[in-house]
């Protein structure tokens, strides 16, 4: 019987990285304990860096946008052209949120060069220092600056994303993500924009949801329709706090550096006929995501442009070209990425705790989870898309609920949202005996709480043979 254990505050984390590749298993606490939730909000969420939003939602002086994790709003402001700053969304004096979010609304967003608390009227510039009390005299000398201003929250930018930090003594950005910026850094993800962004409250729990995307071992079972066109055995590896999931071959002689990403040749006698047939798959399928229209447009055409016994690798290679060509005659120009970085890039990336990237050479979809409100059997789940379009020509965006169906999100992600709510119920059976995830496929999650594990103190994944 598989129940949430007692909290066990300061248990030592029990495996190494190397581990990993170990049958293990670890406890349903951190998913359905009420305890290990109210843990989190001090353990977790205040020592990590978080992404808020995005570089281009903010691109005026004055311009703000409100980012909410448990019991924490914080407002994240441009001061200048080329600075951000970043602020706990509460008036000094008695405690008032300075923005409120609209109700039902993703977020709070807007510009000022000003901030006014709607209880007192205390102000604060975009520096976060009071600029303003109401009968300041009344405390006959006792306030001061430190105690009257905005309380400082770390910000900075990497890939066109604003990142924040409660922890102000903690490490910074660049060493947090350390491997994500070497290997994910030729994508350029700060030339992409919004292409559409959604989110939806799901009844499971933030890590449920987050890892139901972390592999692609699931799509035999999920999403089966996707099996007539490509082979979809993967890898997974863990990059300290972060990871990398890729597809794989079973057969090593059948291996080529193209197969770790999305832009590979799919199942089929003919790659010509294969190639197309995937993208065109993936494309509509994923909410016109996971590829882009020139990529499948560039795939239809292989038929007509190569000799039918064209090798696969060759067919790949000629469909990449035209593809860039055929974007940089509408103004997009691609990054160069040499074959070994796009190999070690492989398919989408799981940045600790609550992020997804599932990236391309112009375009990535995205997954960022949080919790809703107190109750861990609940979370606010948001998904976008974003790619590199001709400049000012990328589409307006806002976020929009959308229920979890498959015509406001595509087939492949209705699919994913059917298992979440079911897993949730499904660990609270007392027939579950625990997690048994896949040592070279699912290596993602594993290490995803071996990391959770030495933030909370607890709920550290083990060796199947120690249980």
């Amino acid at each position: 019987m598989n129940k949430p254990v007692e909290i066990n505050i300061d248990e030592p984390v029990q495996i190494t990285a190397e581990d990993l590749a170990e049958t293990l298993t670890y406890p349903v606490t951190a998913f359905l304990s009420k305890e290990y939730a109210e843990a989190e909000k001090e353990r977790l969420w205040p020592k990590v860096w978080q992404h808020a939003g995005r570089v281009e939602e903010l691109p005026e002086v004055g311009d703000f946008l409100t980012y909410e994790i448990g019991d924490d709003s914080i407002i994240v402001v441009r001061t200048a052209p080329d600075a951000f700053k970043a602020f706990h969304n509460v008036c000094a004096h008695r405690g008032r949120r300075l923005i409120d979010t609209p109700p039902g609304a993703h977020s709070a967003t807007g510009s000022k060069h000003r901030f006014v608390c709607g209880f007192h009227g205390w102000t604060y510039d975009l520096d976060g220092k009071n600029t303003f009390i109401l009968d300041q005299e009344d405390w006959k000398g006792g306030l001061n600056q430190d105690c009257t201003s905005l309380t400082p929250v770390k910000v900075d930018t990497w890939g066109g994303w604003l990142w924040i930090n409660m922890d102000l003594e903690s490490v910074s950005l660049q060493e947090y993500l350390g491997d994500v910026i070497r290997v994910l850094g030729p994508f350029q993800f700060e030339k992409m924009r919004y292409k559409w962004r959604q989110w939806v409250v799901f009844d499971c729990n933030w890590k449920t949801a987050i890892e139901a995307f972390m592999e692609p071992y699931h799509v035999a079972g999920t999403h089966t329709q996707m099996l007539e066109h490509g082979q979809y055995y993967a890898y997974s590896k863990a990059y300290g706090l972060h990871g990398v999931s890729g597809f794989d071959e079973r057969d090593p002689a059948l291996k080529m550096k193209q197969s770790g990403t999305i832009t590979r040749a799919g199942k089929g006698a003919d790659p010509r006929v294969s190639t197309y047939n995937l993208q065109n798959e993936i494309y509509t399928t994923v909410n016109n995501a996971s590829t882009t229209e020139t990529l499948v447009n560039a795939a239809k055409r292989l038929v007509d442009e190569l000799p039918e016994g064209t090798a696969a690798a060759d067919v790949i290679k000629h469909w990449l070209a035209q593809a860039r060509a055929d974007d940089a005659a509408r103004g997009v120009i691609w990054p160069t990425i040499t074959p070994d970085q796009m190999a070690e890039a492989g398919l989408a990336w799981s940045v600790f705790p609550n992020m997804g990237i599932l990236q391309g050479i112009t375009f990535a979809l995205c997954y960022r989870v949080r919790p809703c409100g107190d109750d861990p059997d609940k979370c606010i789940f948001e998904s976008y898309a974003i790619e590199r379009f001709p400049e000012g020509q990328e589409p307006k965006t806002a976020w929009v609920y959308a229920e979890p169906t498959g015509e406001k999100w595509g087939m492949v992600l209705a699919q994913d949202f059917t298992n979440m709510a079911a897993v949730q119920k499904g660990m609270k059976s007392r027939g579950f005996k625990g997690c048994l995830p896949n040592p070279h496929q699912e290596r993602k999650v594993t290490n995803a709480h071996r990391n959770l594990a030495a933030f909370m103190g607890m709920g550290s994944p083990q060796r199947l043979t120690d249980r």
